[in-house]
């Protein structure tokens, strides 16, 4: 039978006095045969946080409810990727998301990581696990639904040509994100205006990490610097509209929609390598459109696994 509390006995020692601390360990939810208990809601809220420091803004009862949500996830990842991959096998490849997360974050190397994680009071290698999960994640649903990827390469190229050619001013914009799947069963309309209630009221930032299915989520949807020529004729006509901190309506991708917040943007040299923006863009694209698979494969997965609550 499940046990609801255990209770853990800490003796500490302190200037040669014994004082007797208890800790309680509360079961939340159980995943399966994982369970997911208050202590690891607590450090994944400092995981989150770590991510994206504006989750602050949000009161506590939604942060722990994403924190919950988030492991819940993780778990459901995980019972999946084990038919798939041997997790002691891929230090190389989550080495280099590692090298990738510290880049992104303007960290000068892997100790100063450790160092950050460590005054965060975030394990390194439960990190570094999440990241693999997170990984390997990706490239499973790459591997299955690559196949179902629709990228007219040709079209894309000639939009690159045109714009390098015809825009005397180019800029690089530092972009967030909120990606939507279409789900028939919710009218899109009510979606947009509980989304856009959401900005108001907790920033954009908070409401992609609540409702974007995109692996920008966690990071409150940013994305970063990009290329103007990087992105689709389509988006790149309405953000080039838009001043700092202003967001786009609602653009229909493939799959789904998204919503485009410019932080930042700044103007950029004329010189470019064609080939080079295409794949960059060739692979926006396509992480998009698998964003939109991941987020039904997930589903699926979650339907057929037994979720209790406490």
């Amino acid at each position: 039978m499940l046990t609801k509390k255990i209770f853990i006995l800490f003796i500490v020692s302190f200037l040669f006095c014994n004082f007797t601390k208890s800790q309680e360990i509360i079961i939340i939810s159980k995943v399966g045969n994982d369970i997911v208990t208050n202590i690891d809601i607590e450090n994944e809220k400092k995981y989150l946080f770590f991510l994206n420091p504006k989750l602050i803004d949000l009161e506590r009862s939604k942060v722990e409810e994403l924190a919950k949500n988030s492991l819940i996830t993780d778990i459901i990842k995980k019972i999946e990727l084990r038919k798939f991959f041997d997790f002691t096998k891929n230090s190389q490849l989550v080495n280099r998301i590692e090298k990738q997360l510290i880049k992104r974050r303007n960290i000068s190397n892997v100790e100063d990581f450790k160092k950050i994680l460590k005054d965060k009071d975030l394990n390194y290698f439960i990190v570094k696990e999440k990241l693999l999960i997170e990984t390997l994640w990706n490239k499973l649903i790459y591997d299955k639904y690559k196949d179902n990827v629709v990228i007219n390469k040709e079209e894309l190229k000639e939009n690159i040509i045109i714009k390098f050619n015809n825009n005397k001013k180019k800029f690089s914009y530092n972009l967030s994100e909120i990606v939507l799947s279409k789900d028939v069963s919710v009218s899109f309309d009510k979606k947009l205006l509980e989304i856009n209630k959401s900005i108001q009221k907790i920033g954009f930032e908070n409401t992609a990490t609540i409702y974007s299915i995109s692996s920008s989520s966690k990071n409150g949807g940013l994305i970063g610097w990009i290329n103007e020529i990087q992105i689709s004729k389509k988006i790149n006509e309405k953000i080039r509209k838009l001043e700092v901190n202003q967001i786009t309506e609602p653009i229909e991708i493939q799959n789904g929609y998204i919503l485009i917040k410019v932080n930042k943007k700044k103007k950029i040299k004329q010189n470019i390598n064609i080939d080079n923006e295409l794949d960059k863009l060739i692979n926006k694209e396509m992480n998009s459109q698998l964003s939109i698979f991941s987020s039904i494969f997930y589903k699926k997965l979650k339907k057929n696994i037994e979720i209790n609550e406490y």
